[in-house]
């Protein structure tokens, strides 16, 4: 499955843990966040974050409950985020259990303390962890501060290097800068969320949000975005006000970020504005600040957002969370979906049963908040806007990381059975490569040449 990032790396006498993600989508899946974990967190010397999204460090602070006291490596973007996101994912934690009659995950405790655990790292910067073991984190261009986790281990006269990729992103992005890849590996992870897809042209993306703007404006519609709090949310706009900078859109068309969360994250982006790209520094030199955008409305209390429903259409409300599995945009979403004036729009990666792919995949009717609500409206996905790279760009990850001539095997993750298997496929026949789909709780004893 996608979610739910989870590895454990025993070398040089080191228990490592990459990534401690939530599983999301179903109640099934849901359900899996209370079990124990497959190892001994007691036993787990340290911890590393991919990157800030809620499937790889959502159950952090449940390592902490259950006895781990090592510290938590990350960029310092990630880790940043994550102090800004965990009390966010801790509300949801305390509801969900209410509801199933189970104990929460973690408290406020297990977040205090694990945040006091926290060590940022800056992309590049060598950390040695004993003799055995040192890592270095590149920019997998993702969100902010996601990275590519690269592990040297020097045992028994060899020489091994190991890379857990989190998520690949999909450049050029408006913020961030490229893919920083990796050489000389001999072993790596490689996401598979679009393993069988291929997005879009970037280059395509402001037009094709510009017709479903305008489209959903002719029928005097609402148009709503479910947006990914990080990162989604600031990257579209930054697209929508290059739309209305170049006069495309109307500058008295109510745009809404009805988001918390949204609005926080956005907030602290430019704490953090030298892992920005050049174009996104220039954007930040130029107004009096990345996100001040005089078209936009945002509406943090919950008065605010009951107000947007008083102003008439048509108008933009861009809402968490990004599959809508909860947040505020359920609430737009069981008012307006019903009508056919209405469109919503798809940014971000929708996984499977969760309430975005259900609507995606134009189920009649579903569900929100115990009420059946027709599903009438316009829907539109724009692959463009996903934050995962491809089927070409997981490819061309492997090909760069490949070409030193070392790769040995590769471990195809964080994907279904149809994307997982089209990238193994396509690994194979265009790279000749090694390629494996492990299974929830498979070990693999790695072997390197000699150094």
């Amino acid at each position: 499955m996608v979610t739910g990032s989870n590895y454990l790396l025993e070398a040089g006498g080191l228990r490592i843990i990459v990534d401690c993600g939530m599983f999301q989508g179903t109640r099934y899946n849901e359900r899996l966040n209370y079990e124990k974990f497959l190892y001994d967190p007691t036993a787990v010397d340290c911890v590393f974050i991919t990157h800030s999204h809620v499937d790889h460090m959502g159950r952090l602070p449940k390592m902490y409950r259950e006895g781990f006291r090592g510290p938590v490596y990350g960029t310092e973007p990630t880790l940043g985020i994550m102090e800004v996101a965990l009390p966010d994912t801790l509300g949801h934690i305390v509801r969900e259990a209410a509801e199933e009659g189970v104990p929460p995950l973690w408290d406020d405790h297990d977040l205090e303390s694990i945040v006091a655990r926290f060590r940022g790292l800056r992309y590049r910067e060598p950390l040695h962890l004993n003799a055995h073991v040192s890592v270095e984190l590149y920019n997998a261009a993702h969100i902010l501060g996601s990275s590519i986790i690269v592990f040297t281990v020097h045992e028994k006269d060899k020489t091994e290097r190991i890379a857990f990729s989190g998520d690949m992103g999909n450049p050029p992005s408006i913020l961030l800068n490229d893919i920083d890849y990796p050489e000389d590996l001999n072993y790596t992870t490689v996401e598979a969320a679009y393993g069988s897809r291929f997005h879009e042209a970037r280059t395509e993306r402001r037009q094709m949000l510009l017709d479903v703007i305008k489209a959903n404006a002719e029928r005097g519609g609402v148009l709503m975005v479910p947006s990914f709090a990080v990162e989604r949310t600031q990257e579209f706009l930054l697209e929508l006000d290059a739309l209305f900078e170049a006069g495309n859109l109307p500058k008295d068309m109510p745009v809404f970020v009805d988001s918390p969360l949204a609005i926080n994250i956005t907030n602290m982006y430019s704490q953090y504005s030298h892992y920005f790209n050049e174009q996104a520094k220039e954007l930040l030199r130029d107004n009096r600040g990345l996100f001040q955008f005089p078209w936009l409305r945002i509406t943090p209390t919950t008065e605010e957002s009951k107000q947007i429903n008083a102003v008439p259409s048509p108008k933009l409300i861009i809402a968490g969370s990004g599959m809508s599995q909860g947040g505020r945009i359920l609430h737009h979403e069981r008012r307006y979906l019903s009508d056919p004036k209405n469109t919503i729009l798809f940014i971000g990666y929708q996984v499977a049963n969760s309430l975005g792919r259900r609507i995606r995949d134009k189920e009649p009717v579903v569900k929100i908040f115990g009420e059946e609500v027709e599903v009438k409206c316009h829907t539109h996905s724009i692959g463009a806007f996903s934050a995962h790279a491809d089927q070409d760009g997981l490819t061309e990850y492997i090909r760069r990381t490949a070409a030193g001539g070392a790769l040995k095997k590769v471990f195809v993750v964080q994907g279904e059975e149809e994307e997982t298997t089209a990238l193994v496929a396509r690994l194979q026949k265009d790279l000749s490569v090694q390629a494996v789909i492990p299974t929830a709780g498979e070990s693999f004893e790695l072997e390197a040449p000699n150094s």
